[in-house]
């Protein structure tokens, strides 16, 4: 198979989709690799350490486009990279099409194959592609929320983790998940006073074994939010719904009774966010205020340390973009459903049953 990377070009993004060792993995299974060149130069890949493994550079995503079969990206396609897809394509990336129309109806008249590295499942019903974006954004959030703590970045004034006669900051985590736990470990070690919401009460027994003392769980009623948002100088949205837009957690009149300065971090924002008053900011302009609150929104929080975030994607995706090369797409999926639960769109049709709901569009299994 003829396989393109091109450069990612959404606001301040330097990740790759492939690494030079996985090119060369992809090489030695008997394919072609196009790279756009300088696409790995933010993070110190060079178009020379591309050609070393067998890559061949090209100088535009136009031509990338046209001589591949597979295009493997990072984020979302923009509004270029979808005019230059063709019903032969098969796009492998992260989509988060729930919240955004647009781009779902631009890929459907593409008429291209579109898996989703972010629907795509593991035997235990996990998310193996989200997962180390995942990980990453939920340490993240934790540093983000304690500069933008800081007085001059516009925040309370407060030290997360407080100091010897002092309290510590009150650090909200909304989910249990692969995201809340890694925000939990990053607080915990940070020494802030940290609460983790979630609605699986198994979940919340077993984050209670694992912190120990280290931290408290309580389930996330509506009630038990209000009260958290009310307290907590971090409230840290870590929810998700596989493929779906995330659920609003946090309303307008909530926000209202928060503490001047105090800050908002949506990791769910690429799902569209859990907070009412959430909107999608850029790594140029990342946060915003409303009612004396600082909302942090970056759609790509991993970005901004693009080197160890691509090496941790392609850890997960290698595997499956062998599959998808060797076998091609209909094939791989046949051999793998949960490879097939990574299917959004394809022949101009919604494929993945939350997507559809989420939008409003119609519902067609392949």
């Amino acid at each position: 198979m003829r396989v393109g990377v091109p450069k990612e070009i959404k606001n301040h993004e330097y990740r790759v989709g492939l690494t030079p060792a996985s090119v060369e993995e992809l090489v030695a299974n008997g394919h072609e690799v196009f790279v756009e060149t300088k696409a790995g130069t933010g993070i110190d890949f060079s178009d020379a350490a591309y050609q070393k493994v067998g890559a061949t550079i090209l100088p535009t995503a136009a031509e990338v486009f046209a001589r591949s079969d597979m295009i493997v990206k990072v984020k979302e396609p923009q509004a270029v990279e979808i005019a230059m897809l063709e019903p032969r394509h098969l796009l492998f990336t992260y989509l988060h099409l729930a919240p955004d129309l647009e781009q779902t109806k631009g890929l459907m008249a593409s008429g291209a194959t579109c898996i989703a590295y972010e629907t795509v499942t593991s035997r235990s019903g996990a998310l193996p592609l989200l997962k180390p974006m995942s990980e990453v954004a939920g340490r993240m959030s934790v540093q983000v929320g304690a500069h933008y703590l800081e007085k001059e970045q516009g925040g309370r004034g407060v030290l997360l983790g407080g100091v010897p006669g002092v309290a510590p900051a009150k650090v909200a985590i909304l989910g249990g998940g692969v995201a809340g736990i890694n925000a939990a470990q990053m607080a915990t070690g940070l020494r802030a006073d940290v609460t983790i919401y979630d609605i699986n009460n198994d979940r919340l027994a077993e984050l209670d074994m694992h912190f120990g003392s280290q931290i408290k769980t309580a389930f996330a009623s509506k009630a038990a939010i209000a009260a958290a948002v009310k307290e907590a100088e971090v409230v840290i949205g870590a929810v998700l719904v596989p493929g779906a837009a995330a659920p609003k957690l946090v309303t307008r009149e909530m926000l209202k009774t928060m503490k001047r300065g105090s800050v908002l971090v949506d990791i769910a924002i690429d799902q569209g966010g859990c907070f009412e008053t959430s909107k999608a900011t850029t790594h140029e302009d990342p946060v915003y205020e409303i009612d004396g609150v600082i909302h942090y929104c970056v759609a790509n929080m991993p970005g901004a340390v693009a080197r160890t975030s691509t090496f941790a994607l392609n850890n997960a995706t290698l595997p499956f973009a062998l599959k998808l090369a060797n076998l091609g797409p209909d094939a791989a999926m046949a051999e793998d459903p949960h490879l097939a639960n990574g299917l959004n769109v394809s022949g101009g049709k919604v494929r993945h049953e939350a997507v559809a709901e989420a939008l409003g569009l119609a519902y067609e299994p392949a």
